[in-house]
């Protein structure tokens, strides 16, 4: 089981990045993984561990590993190691999981009743406590434990439930229409599987999980390997491989998202 550390902003550790200086993307992809491997070590009563086995559980050299960490403070020992469970509370600070984090999915076709489904959200620290859709059909049905709320009051619906975050689980026609309502609540983070490019003001942090391109990809190192090209490594500069997406979420053979047209004004 993962765990996530929650506490007041006041009474949490303090992470020694400059103050506005982010971490770059690669090193915030890895961060994950290391949070990952520390809950499996934490699940597995281990007080502390060493910076090889991190790594190795991790995927990771041990000099990036440290590289990595040495970006957020010293938080190991020479010859010691890490103690488990205060890396993991630093790392979810440094990530900002020991917020409270309200996710409404917006698209109930077939993707987005997975994600709703999916149980590993909330002991990540995100807790989903909105689906929307168009669909009349769709519109009142439960899916695991959520009510699909009808997306024309999907500000309504933000605001009762207090949603800071949304994930897009929509066709390329309507999202868009649908990512400036979301921005328009006032929700800043959005995870996007639409197949196509969002456009978001300054301030909002928009991500896009695209299987297809990902497919492409495969496919083109795929044939790299039958042609005796290389495989098997990251391209230089590039992060190491981590999960774009929950692995045990199994979602219905046709994994197309239900039409979402822009309701009527």
């Amino acid at each position: 089981m993962s765990v996530v550390r929650r506490a007041s902003h006041e009474g949490e550790p303090s992470v020694s990045l400059s103050e506005g200086k982010g971490l770059p993307p690669a090193v915030v992809a890895r961060l994950t993984v290391y949070l990952r491997a520390l809950n499996s070590f934490l699940a597995d009563d281990v007080d502390r561990v060493s910076s090889d086995a991190l790594a190795e559980a991790s995927g990771v050299s041990s000099s990036t590993l440290r590289k990595d960490l040495s970006q957020l403070g010293s938080y190991g020992t020479r010859g010691v190691g890490y103690e488990v469970e205060n890396l993991l509370t630093h790392l979810s600070v440094a990530m900002g999981l020991t917020r409270d984090w309200r996710v409404a999915i917006v698209g109930a076709g077939n993707l987005g009743r997975a994600l709703a489904r999916y149980g590993g959200f909330e002991t990540r620290g995100f807790d989903v406590v909105a689906l929307l859709d168009t669909d009349p059909q769709i519109i009142g049905n439960e899916i695991g434990w959520l009510r699909v709320s009808d997306a024309a009051n999907l500000e309504a619906v933000f605001e009762r439930t207090r949603t800071n975050m949304a994930v897009l689980a929509l066709p390329a026609s309507a999202a868009q229409f649908v990512c400036d309502r979301v921005v328009a609540a006032g929700v800043r983070s959005i995870l996007s599987f639409a197949p196509t490019i969002l456009q978001v003001p300054p301030g909002v942090t928009l991500r896009k999980v695209d299987m297809a391109t990902e497919l492409q990809i495969l496919a083109y190192h795929a044939q790299r390997g039958e042609s005796g090209g290389e495989t098997g490594q990251p391209s230089a500069g590039a992060p190491e491989a981590v999960d774009v997406a929950p692995a045990d979420i199994q979602p219905p053979a046709d994994t197309r998202p239900a039409d979402m047209p822009p309701p009527a004004d």
